[in-house]
């Protein structure tokens, strides 16, 4: 019986403990010399072969085809167990050792467990699931286990019992906190009660009760209407019990104490805030800044936030909205921290590529353009886009190799200009012009007077509507770039990696925005563009699940490798993967194959 199988990873961690011990006790271990067959084409498959170490290929028969590489926990041939014989040639290219699991006792397991039969069906959304799924447990344990340490909360704001409830409200509005503790004296009763701290508490909801329905005047002393006792936690205590007694008690606050002594006060807001790193805090940070440099300070927190959330187990989706709206949020305050305030409602900042998508997490280049108003005054607005510029370079946004920046004057226009110039781009479909266009279709108004994007974006959405030749020459780019499917089948990779962004994402993106163009869709996220194309019937609800999931993992995969090797590449290091990873990798790029070959039918594109 193989006590080292691998129980932890799906599917197999979907087993109970009783199936668990029926596989291990069916396994059986066999070992292949370099270019020994395992499978031949056309033979019925007896077991499911789960690699130990070594290489598999797959082939076809005459060994000009090459479907897939199989190494360290990879699985095959599942497709040939629930058929009658396997459909191409496996092979060893090197020394192998492989676990066998009769057929038998596989198909049982099937039928007896869903989920373990749901990991092996086609369909990528439900393998994404089950993977999820096991990630939130360990989600969980990890918000469990999380202490309450000083950075959690804010310190207290300590008042004496004789101040007025003017006073109190005066230095809660200074400290711009929500609730304060009254400090009972020496000699008084509450001060000794053994089992609570010597303080009561007043909220912003206690004094407007107290003054606007309850009869109490301004200058009452706070100490008539403080609520005693409190309810405390000690520092240093589970973040998931000051939850649980925030719950139990149905209050939104606990006051945080090192023995009797409050040394802060802990709000529900902020064990939130916690849960998703500190993100309302980062926000409240940029809403207050008053200059660049405190910018630049919450601006330079952003990869420490993504490294969080991501070590947290916490979606790649969400994680890619909250920094959306992050990023919005900098370069608005940017914004108006540098262009006149006469000028910002003459003119609309938009961002452009993934920024304008909602789809980029760690920053990338800019790129971005301005709409001004056809009635202003534009003559002398040169030096602050060039400020802006730099400004969001100080900001940790690199400027663009393309110059698709305002401070380039092609990319600042008024509105009937812009119009002009996308009508060109589209009367003339050359290459370069087609790749503008795919620019501006993903525009997102951030700054300024926001209204203005909307007529140019209607003029480029109507200027498109049955242009099918148009729509077929913006969509060749996203068919330009191979897939990574031949030499290692669904994983080809080079010494620099895998080109996740030309062999995955781009292919998605690109032929989504194409087809969201077609159908008048004015959502520019992807994953939104999606969803409207299935309420539109033109994509097939589960062509639209696998095409979700197949990019969510992409973009996943990209992030955390580019968070462990510090880098902003879009290469895959397949090594660095688990065979779970690479399992759906190779399915995901399957996916986008597939919608490759219905773009070139739909648009009737030849190569």
């Amino acid at each position: 019986m193989p006590d080292k199988f691998n129980m932890l990873s799906p599917p197999f961690n979907s087993l109970t403990e009783a199936q668990q011990q029926r596989l291990r006790a069916a396994l059986d271990i066999a070992y292949y010399r370099e270019h020994d067959v395992l499978i031949q084409q056309g033979q019925a498959c007896h077991q499911l072969w789960i690699l130990i170490k070594g290489t598999v290929e797959e082939r076809s028969v005459d060994g000009k085809t090459l479907y897939a590489h199989y190494t360290n926990e990879d699985m095959f041939d599942v497709r040939a167990l629930f058929e009658t014989s396997a459909k191409h040639q496996y092979i060893a290219l090197e020394d192998t050792l492989s676990y066998l699991l009769p057929k038998k006792v596989f198909l049982t397991l099937c039928r007896e467990n869903s989920q373990f039969s749901a990991y092996f069906e086609t369909n990528l959304a439900k393998r994404q699931e089950l993977i999820e799924i096991a990630q939130q447990q360990k989600n969980l344990a990890e918000f469990i286990l999380t202490k309450i340490e000083p950075e959690l909360y804010l310190a207290p704001t300590l008042v004496k019992p004789e101040q007025t409830l003017a006073a109190v409200t005066q230095e809660m509005k200074s400290r711009r906190v929500d609730a304060a503790l009254v400090e009972w004296p020496k000699g008084d009763s509450r001060a000794e009660a053994a089992d609570t701290p010597p303080y009561g508490i007043v909220t912003r909801s206690n004094l407007l009760h107290a003054i606007m329905l309850e009869g109490y005047t301004p200058d009452t002393k706070v100490g008539e209407i403080a609520a005693f006792p409190v309810l405390h936690i000690q520092q240093g205590d589970f973040l998931f019990n000051a939850m649980i007694s925030m719950t139990r008690h149905k209050v939104k606050r606990l006051v945080v104490c090192e023995g009797r002594k409050a040394v802060g006060i802990l709000s529900m807001v902020q064990i939130l805030s916690a849960f998703s790193t500190h993100s309302h805090v980062l926000t409240l940070t940029i809403a207050r800044a008053t200059s660049i440099d405190e910018l630049a300070f919450a601006a330079n927190k952003q990869q420490q936030l993504v490294e969080s959330l991501l070590n947290r187990g916490i979606r790649t989706r969400f994680i890619m909205e909250l920094i959306a709206a992050v990023n919005e949020q900098i370069i608005e305050k940017a914004f108006q921290l540098i262009v006149p305030s006469e000028a910002q409602q003459q003119c609309c900042f938009v961002v452009l590529g993934s920024e304008g998508r909602g789809e980029q997490i760690l920053k990338t280049d800019q790129d971005n353009a301005l709409i001004i108003a056809d009635e202003a005054q534009w003559s002398h607005s040169t030096p602050w886009l060039e400020t802006l510029t730099h400004t969001l370079v100080q900001l940790g946004y690199p400027l663009c190799p393309g110059k698709v920046m305002v401070n380039n004057p092609h990319w600042v226009q008024s509105q009937t200009d812009w119009q002009t110039t996308i009508s060109h781009w589209i009367q003339t479909r050359r290459p370069e012009h087609m790749l503008n266009l795919a620019i501006f279709a993903d525009a997102y108004p951030v700054a300024g007077n926001k209204a203005l994007l909307a007529p140019v974006k209607h003029h480029l959405q109507t200027s498109v509507y049955g242009q099918y030749a148009v729509l077929a020459e913006f969509t060749r780019p996203a068919l330009n770039f191979s897939l990574p499917l031949t030499l290692f089948g669904h994983l080809k990779s080079s010494k620099s990696g895998l080109d996740i962004k030309k062999g995955g994402i781009f292919p998605i993106v690109h032929g989504v925005r194409a087809l969201s163009l077609e159908y008048q869709i004015s959502s520019t996220n992807t994953f939104q563009r999606i969803e409207a194309l299935q309420a539109q019937q033109a994509l097939e609800k589960q062509t639209a699940d696998n095409l979700r999931e197949a990019l969510k993992l992409f973009l996943k995969l990209r992030l955390a490798q580019q968070i462990t090797n510090q880098h902003h590449a879009n290469h895959i290091q397949l090594g660095q993967l688990d065979r779970t990873e690479r399992d759906l990798l190779r399915h995901s790029l399957h996916v986008v194959k597939k919608f490759k070959q219905w773009l070139s039918y739909h648009y009737q594109i030849r190569e």
